[in-house]
């Protein structure tokens, strides 16, 4: 079960690693450089070392470049005292003249607690897949000209994201107040947002469960009266589990479930929830993405939260002949997602005990 420790330290570690993705898509080393603590290591395969390495190797390499954005999201987060582990995916656009490419992968994070602050010790970067096709971005130059109604993003101070953040915090730091008398949360409102915190854990290890073909970690987070609907398999949780699995290591070359837009409201035992979901596979020489939602109903029995019905509704989906890539541009990139328990987040989910 989550306590209120782990989900407070939730939510400083989910800040760490936004200041990450922040720190490379403005090319800012110093905020780049701020998600970790001194001392720290990465492993990204093109470099393994000290993470203020790689801080200036990310730092000089974006500053040149088109925008990225580095997508992070489905952080499955446990926690021990002043110390953490973290499983996270991440969609990256990157560009150049030519090419416009989707890299899709995991930070596997090893974080700590210190002085108040949570910040990164180690990370492994896993790569999933890829998508590479000819460059068709328009800035200012196209049918769809965003240029004219919207801000263009950019690098450091030419950013205007950078100076909004920066405006903002002045206008209320202008407006400050004396500190109003710290007041608890209500039992009823903690014991919501700790049920919220362990329902997205049960989506996080669906997503993993998908991914990695693991039959039993998907079986163990169904009720037994549960049903679901994806259309690739439709039954209880216990057959989706079996047959989906099955499914994935006979079919597809990868499979990616990237989750955002979680809403969850609680309702004593029970719960309900919609999540955005884009699934991207290779099949049959194809690169299929799809959009769409979940839609759940959870129960809590015996102390735990359980998904009772996931339908899975359908939004958009795009196929194309695949562009997956492993070396040129990946080449350095050489630790790879894995279906079964030979991937990497099983050993580093292990690190931390139970």
């Amino acid at each position: 079960m989550v306590t209120p420790h782990e989900l407070a330290s939730r939510h400083g570690i989910l800040n760490a690693l936004a200041l990450h993705s922040r720190g490379v898509d403005r090319g800012d080393a110093a905020l780049l450089g701020s998600a970790y603590h001194p001392g720290a290591t990465v492993d990204y395969g093109f470099f393994a070392g000290p993470a203020e390495t790689l801080v200036a190797i990310l730092g000089e390499a974006q500053k040149a470049s088109p925008p990225t954005t580095h997508r992070t999201c489905n952080s499955w987060i446990k926690v021990a005292g002043d110390q953490a582990i973290a499983e996270s995916y991440v969609i990256a656009h990157v560009e150049d003249a030519e090419t416009q490419r989707m890299v899709l992968g995991r930070y596997l994070d090893r974080l700590a607690l210190a002085d108040g602050v949570w910040r990164i010790t180690h990370r492994q970067y896993v790569i999933e897949g890829n998508t590479n096709r000819p460059n068709t971005a328009a800035r200012g130059d196209g049918s769809l000209d965003l240029a004219h109604y919207v801000p263009q993003g950019g690098k450091q101070a030419a950013d205007p994201g950078r100076a909004l953040l920066a405006l903002h915090a002045a206008e209320i730091a202008a407006n400050a107040k004396a500190p109003a008398a710290m007041t608890q949360p209500s039992d009823a409102a903690l014991g919501d947002a700790l049920a919220r915190a362990e329902i997205h854990d049960l989506c996080m290890a669906y997503a993993r469960g998908v991914d990695r073909a693991d039959k039993e970690l998907l079986a163990a987070i169904f009720s037994e009266d549960s049903t679901v609907v994806t259309g690739a398999v439709n039954g209880s949780g216990a057959e989706f589990a079996e047959k989906i699995c099955d499914f994935v290591e006979s079919q597809l070359d990868l499979c990616f479930h990237s989750v955002a837009n979680e809403w969850i409201e609680v309702h004593g035992e029970e719960a309900i929830g919609e999540h955005y979901a884009i699934a991207h596979m290779v099949m049959d020489g194809q690169d299929v993405t799809t959009g769409g939602r979940y839609i759940d109903r959870y129960v809590r029995r015996g102390g735990k939260w359980l998904i009772k019905s996931r339908t899975f509704v359908f939004d958009w989906s795009t196929s194309h002949a695949t562009t997956l890539e492993r070396s040129g541009f990946y080449e350095a990139l050489n630790t790879w997602g894995r279906f079964g328990k030979a991937d990497p987040v099983y050993a580093h989910w292990a690190s931390l005990g139970e």
